[in-house]
């Protein structure tokens, strides 16, 4: 899909080469297709979409647009993008570029008041926002009903979030296009990402009018080598981290999985180098503040690297970033296209180092199918909303009447908002009467093609052909070619990089991680719902603050928790001696020492909790009791919380165990939980048949 476009000339190049000049430099100018989008958005109703390697300057783009288009008395730019650290580095750019810019996020609740103000007043140029804050109610009543008709430029960045053929498909990216129609239809529009192939280029594109102008580049980066290291347990991988980090030049990032996975990592590297090789964990669960502050460490060198989720990614601009290091691969090749170009950016080599695993797998199978809607789920919701008859629903009290989980609720409602079936109001959300159907077709369709990228990753770990190459080709890009330098095309790892990691540090690492402390806190409130009963836990049917013995997917623990779990046998030994010198650790700080062990299974291996139990009470001298409980549990992972804890409060029974536990305190083991529910209601039926604390001990805290 394409346009023509009048050239850039006379006052509105003079004006966007300034911009340029500020912001890059005296001699800088616009290149070629930088001066071809600026020029077509210079016209009313036009519609760009760039789509450009990491580095190539789109953000410019927008700048020199809104600069030309503002001194023509147009109205200010509204900039969709995903992340604080790419708004925060992008009011910085517009101040540059002498343009006032805002923004309004959750960092920054006690200044709304005014931003809005000055923006009624015409006082801010750009009005940089998130996709979710877009989509809330109360921010188009206030600010998006107060810029109708008077939006100078609509920027949508990272675009291929609008496509759920995408790899980071945003249901609320979706309503930038409602949105838009309710503003004015003339409004010039600029789409931008660097990571969108032929599929999701066509989709945003045929999203944004049939008139759309595409301008697509080259993708591959001459600065960046890629490489493959195999063959590595997921323990090894933490300790050849641990290892190479120092001979890494500059500053970079190392990207992990899962939040456990970059907090654990990041303990190791700091346990074994210290103060000489400063490193953070930068996660999701961390308050916009502490990013902030991460995020600027890391572009002054005064950390050696972040250990990150993929909550650094989209936005974060570092130009000399010296390298990128995944501990596990993304699902997809387009992401992770997208995390490495983050690095070399503005120098003239970094490395890619991608540390596969074969646990990876698990991983891709669920980002495959976490977006796609469960057909039964959708028609529970819409009938509790219909069954509502117009009074808005909150996501909690959907979740409380349809048994679905949280989180799938709320996915799910954005994603019929998308389709006009419901709407977010205020106080929640409310049926519209559109009727609704599966469209099984084209969800087959996006499952598909993202188990093709998952092949094209596998492809990759294998290092059937260039690296590089198998990037730009996922990207459709035509220049795709070998690169010459990458790990396939060297036929080997570069002498920067080590093959394997040291047996020492695989020891030191394996001794610090099973030395950790993962505490039990206990829930506070009932869950209501199914459940029947909600408010606060009182506190005499509550545990005390217990541990977990492995958390989540711990490497330092795999082969042991998989052959704990394969059969119901004894616990091995360095499982059940794991034990003792956690309750070792645990007692300097028990209020009470425990005068009996009472078990629960929850997995359906009652001898293997049990041994774990016997043990504990042979070494500490203590009593032995069994809470009664079910002979095999359900699949409770797709169970609303109200409902698992319904399940247990109604199968668990303290009475046969009763006279053991009446005025002692319990050592309480469990072999597994992800919800605590289990844990929960165990403890709150011995305190009710008379136990005076519980101190749960829960083998595997599941992710």
């Amino acid at each position: 899909m394409t346009s023509t476009t009048a050239p850039l000339t006379g006052s509105r190049a003079e004006t966007a080469d300034r911009v340029i000049a500020a912001m890059a430099g005296p001699d800088a100018r616009l290149r070629e297709d930088q001066a071809t989008a600026v020029g077509a958005l210079c016209e009313e109703g036009a519609r760009v979409l760039v789509v450009q390697a990491t580095g190539w300057g789109k953000s410019a783009v927008y700048w020199a647009a809104t600069a030309v288009r503002r001194s023509e008395d147009a109205g200010p730019t509204l900039v969709v993008s995903p992340l604080l650290s790419l708004m925060r580095d992008q009011v910085a750019a517009a101040s540059r570029a002498g343009l006032t810019a805002a923004t309004l996020n959750s960092s920054n609740i006690e200044e709304w008041s005014a931003i809005e103000a000055a923006l009624r007043a015409g006082e801010i140029d750009v009005l940089l926002v998130s996709p979710e804050r877009l989509a809330n109610p109360g921010f188009g009543r206030r600010v998006l009903d107060g810029l109708s008709g008077r939006l100078g430029l609509l920027v949508i960045d990272e675009a291929h979030a609008v496509s759920d053929w995408g790899h980071d498909f945003r249901p609320d990216y979706r309503r930038v296009s409602d949105v838009l129609q309710k503003l004015n239809p003339a409004t010039p529009v600029l789409a931008t990402t660097a990571t969108a192939n032929e599929r999701v280029t066509e989709d945003v594109a045929h999203q944004l009018g049939e008139a759309t102008l595409v301008l697509r580049g080259q993708l591959a980066r001459a600065s960046l080598e890629l490489s493959v290291v195999d063959r590595l347990s997921p323990l090894e991988r933490y300790a050849w981290v641990v290892d190479q980090l120092p001979h890494l030049e500059g500053s970079g990032i190392v990207y992990a999985l899962t939040v456990a996975d970059a907090e654990r990592l990041a303990a190791a590297i700091r346990e074994v180098h210290g103060d000489t090789l400063p490193v953070a964990a930068y996660t999701g669960q961390l308050d916009a503040a502490r990013r902030h502050e991460l995020e600027d460490a890391l572009r002054a060198n005064r950390l050696k690297a972040l250990v990150a989720t993929s909550a650094l990614g989209m936005g974060y601009d570092k130009p000399d970033l010296g390298f990128v290091v995944h501990v596990g691969a993304p699902p997809s090749p387009v992401s992770y296209y997208q995390q490495v170009g983050r690095a070399g950016r503005a120098i003239e080599h970094a490395h890619a180092v991608l540390l596969p695993s074969d646990a990876d797998a698990g991983i891709w199978d669920y980002f495959a199918t976490a977006t796609i809607p469960v057909p039964e789920q959708v028609r529970a919701v819409l009938d509790v909303l219909d069954r509502s008859a117009g009074e808005p629903m909150s996501v909690p009290a959907v979740e409380a009447q349809t048994g679905v989980r949280r989180g799938r609720v709320e996915l799910m409602l954005k994603q019929l908002a998308v389709d006009g079936v419901v709407d977010r109001v205020e106080g929640g959300w409310v049926g519209t009467g559109t009727p609704w159907t599966y469209d099984a077709e084209h969800y087959d369709g996006v499952v598909a093609v993202r188990r093709r990228e998952a092949d094209i990753m596998r492809a990759y770990v294998r290092g059937e052909r260039c690296l590089m190459e198998l990037l730009q080709e996922s990207l459709d890009d035509p220049a795709a070619e070998p690169c010459g330098r990458c790990s396939v095309c060297r036929g080997g790892l570069p002498d920067a990089l080590l093959g394997e990691a040291s047996a020492e540090t695989v020891r030191k690492v394996t001794a610090l991680l099973r030395g950790q402390v993962h505490l039990l806190e206990p829930r506070k409130m009932w869950p209501g719902g199914a459940f029947g009963a909600r408010g606060r836990i009182p506190a005499e049917e509550s545990h005390d603050v217990g541990r977990s013995l492995v958390f989540a997917d711990a490497p330092e623990w795999r082969e042991s928790v998989a052959a704990l779990f394969a059969r119901d046998a004894p616990a091995p030994a360095d499982v059940t001696d794991a034990c003792v010198r956690l309750l070792s650790q645990w007692a300097t700080v028990w209020r009470s020492r425990p005068e009996v062990v009472v078990d629960l299974s929850t997995s359906g291996l009652p001898q293997m909790t049990g041994s774990v139990a016997d043990h504990l009470a042979s070494v500490g001298r203590l009593d032995r009791a069994t809470l009664a409980g079910p002979t095999s549990a359900p699949d409770l992972r797709e169970m609303s919380s109200a409902d698992e804890a319904a399940y247990w409060r109604d199968h668990l029974d303290a009475g046969p165990v009763a006279g053991t536990v009446s005025g002692r305190v319990v050592l309480l083991v469990v072999d597994a939980s992800s919800s605590l529910w289990p844990v929960t209601l165990a403890s709150a039926v011995l305190r009710r048949a008379g136990a005076s604390a519980v101190l749960p001990l829960l083998l595997h805290r599941r992710p």
